[in-house]
């Protein structure tokens, strides 16, 4: 008997700096440890963007998935089919940092996202009858349907929709994280915030929660700022006007203790390495002209005795994490709605340019009827 083919509308990419296109694909047959998840949802991240230049054309990218759980792999035993999930990051179960309780540690990490394929080689998504690169993340969410992996999926709690939970697998989770996690920022700790995008905004919440104190966000959109400034930043500095470093030391008197980096901008990098008061800690999201050489002194790292900090998921273990973080949300306490706008589907290609035009901080797609 042959297979009952899974359909799905997926948003492929076909070049780089080309248009998403909505089109009618095949998923291939689940694998033991996977699952099928009917997308509600998928937030946009910067990283969707940032992987046109980075995985094999054509493509279904997207890594924000959430939705409802259709059918599960023979050896899934944490969910069901009617479970509500939000898809995070994959990793292999199987290295030191996993088997250590530190899957944003996977030694697979760049593999699992950005190959295109499965660990095995293989495509999760044909497009004429034709494979072609998926797997993005282990989850391509840019469509109605998506193959995930069982341990990369977390049930949701309460009543948060999926349109809200798709805003918070990968850069929320990262920034947020990065401050309460990877940094481990307390009260009364000096924090400057360098982009205040959807994960810049996340670290200002998180500094919010910790009682960082004074905490500057760090930006060149005044409305960004200005949103910065109402979830919880104590100053908000236009990057625009210059000499950031000095205007910081105005309002922390030797430098903070805390920066994080989040643009993926030279200038910014600097600025958050010369903002930092001696024994300092910069914590960078995202590298500088990404796969290539940085142009890099070290002089300012050694001479105050700082730290260079290499963050990853905001060193989330996302089962764990994203669950206090639809908590805490729904105690008010960390109001990430506030940042998301909402486009249909069909409206992939105006949310990117929105997000491009700084109109837009966290994009989340709705899919048809959900």
């Amino acid at each position: 008997m042959e297979p009952v083919l899974t359909r799905a509308t997926a948003a492929i990419l076909r070049e780089p700096e080309g248009r998403f296109v909505l089109e009618t694909v095949e998923l291939d047959e689940l694998r033991p440890d996977e699952i099928l998840v009917r997308n509600e949802a998928s937030g946009i991240c910067h990283t969707d963007l940032l992987a046109r230049h980075r995985v094999p054309l054509p493509a279904v990218l997207g890594h924000e998935g959430a939705g409802v759980v259709e059918a599960v792999g023979g050896a899934v035993t944490r969910v069901r089919v009617g479970d509500h999930v939000v898809i995070s990051y994959p990793w292999c179960g199987v290295c030191s940092g996993c088997d250590g309780g530190a899957p944003y540690l996977c030694a697979r990490h760049m593999q699992l996202a950005f190959s295109g394929a499965r660990l095995d080689g293989s495509q999760s998504i044909k497009l004429d009858q034709r494979p072609i690169s998926s797997a993005f993340f282990q989850q391509s969410s840019f469509a109605t349907r998506c193959i995930t992996l069982e341990r990369a999926v977390v049930p949701v709690i309460g009543n948060h929709s999926s349109a809200l939970m798709a805003a918070i697998p990968c850069g929320v989770q990262t920034g947020a994280g990065a401050v309460l996690n990877s940094l481990r920022v307390s009260a009364g700790d000096s924090l400057a915030v360098f982009g205040v995008g959807a994960v810049g905004m996340s670290a200002i919440m998180a500094g919010r929660l910790v009682g960082a104190f004074p905490m500057i966000a760090v930006d060149i959109v005044p409305e960004r700022l200005q949103l910065a400034r109402e979830l919880g930043a104590s100053h908000a500095i236009d990057a625009r006007a210059g000499e950031v470093p000095a205007q910081i030391k105005d309002i922390v008197r030797g430098g903070v203790e805390f920066t994080v980096e989040t643009s993926g901008n030279e200038q910014a990098l600097n600025d958050a390495i010369l903002s930092l008061g001696s024994g300092g800690s910069c914590g960078m999201v995202i590298a500088p002209h990404l796969g290539k050489k940085y142009p890099f002194s070290t002089t300012e790292i050694f001479t105050r005795a700082a730290h260079l900090v290499g963050i990853i998921q905001g060193s989330a273990v996302p089962r764990l994490f994203l669950t206090k973080l639809m908590e805490l949300h729904r105690l008010g306490r960390f109001p990430f709605d506030r940042m998301i706008r909402y486009y249909d589907f069909d409206l992939i290609n105006e949310a990117i340019a929105d997000t491009h035009a700084g109109r837009t901080i966290k994009p989340v797609l709705r899919m048809p009827d959900a």
